[in-house]
């Protein structure tokens, strides 16, 4: 199987270069709000007992409770983006979320902060879904590859910058700093919103420009004639579309790869390896470290020798499942050495995350290249589906087979890791040429200067275009 095609350097000096009007506030507003979110997702039970004060029973049983219900928010998200854009979304989920990190510190009783929490828990659910949405909309062929990429990269540095601040507020001002925390992860949201409130999302309809935003950049949203007149089939054509559902399916499986890290690595160092904890905080510092710092370049490289986004979704599975594969042999021979054992461990995270990096930026960008433009919300809200689903149930699947044997998980995943690999690249065939192969835009030349327009500008609601019309734009 040929996974990649050398290109020229040219193209790939050409992929390089930043062509989207508006991307440098996108991406200093996904920093900003990586960063405040770091500043509590690390920790997030000890950080919700300290800013409501309720005890951590009940902290963890209301937030499982608001994140399965919250759930319910990504369909409803998804009709949103495909009624009003994904950027009006955004900045609504953006108040949200804000709004409830502001109100936790007065959440004391167990009805008020289950109620912030369930807000916010809808918040939190659907805000990946949207950001992949107005991702969608902003970036066509290669350079939705790009900003998946960046997007990844800037997420881990944040979560990384915002724990290590949260830690210096709580360090110098004890208790009160949690408080602290969850007030400046608000402002963070505040901030990213402003940015992306800059970012002008613009509909090309028939040829004539309807703007939805204010003041600030442009990013084109071309929406053909023919497809603006097309009824809203809503979920029914999601979830008759077979071969998108087996793409969130493919993601399923690798979403369960993806829990590994977090959920099952610290288990399995201290009950089955029998190794020092502190090993799972050098594994995560290395983790994120490559994260940010060789998320953009290895995708760069990815795209500069020509892979198809299936084959290269294919490869990072396949990496996953050889990382997952070392687990077990290390689980078998089980070195008493901590030293052995600590830089084996090292070796397998350096291999997982490379998988991780290769995996995601393809992955995403196929996801959205795959989705239809006029349904695209509730496309991806499908898809962030396969995301949730199995960080609901990765962590009782693998404590099960953890009581049996330590390295039953981690055979689980060469599986489904290996199963994903091979029904990524038999969807090939049935997926839309355009999302398995990475088209290279070229930058668009500046628009001459049009006579009044003969048509009304659109800006939310795009009337049917005649025949004539249609026929031209098919």
């Amino acid at each position: 199987m040929r996974m990649f095609r050398r290109r020229s350097g040219r193209s790939s000096s050409r992929s390089r270069t930043a062509r989207i009007a508006g991307e440098r506030r996108m991406l200093v507003a996904m920093a900003v709000d990586a960063t405040g979110s770091g500043m509590y997702v690390p920790f997030s039970l000890v950080f919700f007992h300290h800013v409501t004060g309720l005890g951590f029973a009940t902290v963890g049983l209301v937030l499982t409770a608001v994140g399965l219900v919250g759930l319910g928010a990504l369909p409803l998200a998804g009709a949103a983006v495909d009624r009003y854009g994904a950027q009006r979304v955004q900045l609504f989920l953006y108040g949200v979320r804000g709004t409830g990190f502001l109100l936790y510190p007065f959440a004391h009783s167990l009805p008020a902060f289950a109620a912030v929490a369930l807000a916010t828990a809808f918040g939190d659910r659907a805000f990946p879904a949207v950001q992949q949405s107005l991702i969608g909309e902003v970036a066509q062929g290669a350079d939705r590859d790009r900003l998946q990429a960046s997007s990844r990269a800037l997420r881990n540095g944040g979560l990384g910058a915002g724990s290590l601040l949260a830690s210096l507020v709580v360090g110098l001002a004890g208790d009160a700093g949690f408080t602290a925390a969850a007030w400046l992860n608000a402002a963070s949201f505040a901030l990213a919103a402003v940015l992306m409130r800059g970012v002008r999302v613009v509909r090309v309809v028939r040829g004539v420009r309807g703007v939805r935003g204010v003041r600030g950049v442009r990013a084109e949203r071309r929406v053909s004639a023919a497809d603006a007149a097309k009824p809203a089939a809503g979920y029914r054509q999601v979830f008759a579309d077979r071969p998108f559902l087996g793409l969130a399916g493919v993601n399923f499986l690798n979403a369960l790869g993806y829990s590994a890290l977090s959920v099952l690595f610290p288990l399995y160092l201290t009950t089955w390896l029998r190794g020092p904890q502190a090993i799972t905080g050098s594994a995560f510092t290395l983790n994120t470290v490559m994260c940010a710092a060789g998320g953009v370049v290895i995708a760069a490289r990815v795209r500069a020798h020509g892979a198809r986004r299936t084959r290269s979704t294919a490869l990072g599975s396949l990496l996953f499942a050889a990382a997952f594969a070392a687990q077990i042999v290390l689980g078998t021979f089980r070195p008493g050495s901590g030293i052995v054992l600590g830089g084996a461990l090292m070796v397998i995270v350096v291999l997982y995350t490379l998988g991780e990096l290769v995996h995601s930026p393809s992955a995403g960008a196929l996801s959205v290249a795959a989705a239809p433009e006029a349904l695209r919300g509730r496309y991806l809200a499908a898809y962030q589906l396969s995301w949730s689903l199995s960080a609901a149930v990765a962590p009782s699947l693998f404590t099960a087979l953890m009581s049996v044997d330590g390295r039953l998980p981690w055979a689980l995943l060469v599986g489904t890791s290996l199963a994903a690999a091979l029904m990524v690249v038999r969807l090939e065939r049935v997926l839309p040429a355009g999302a398995v192969q990475v088209v290279q835009v070229a930058p668009a030349a500046p628009a001459a200067p049009a006579p009044a327009p003969a048509a009304p500008v659109v800006a939310e609601r795009v009337a049917t275009p005649a025949p004539a019309a249609a026929t031209a734009a098919r």
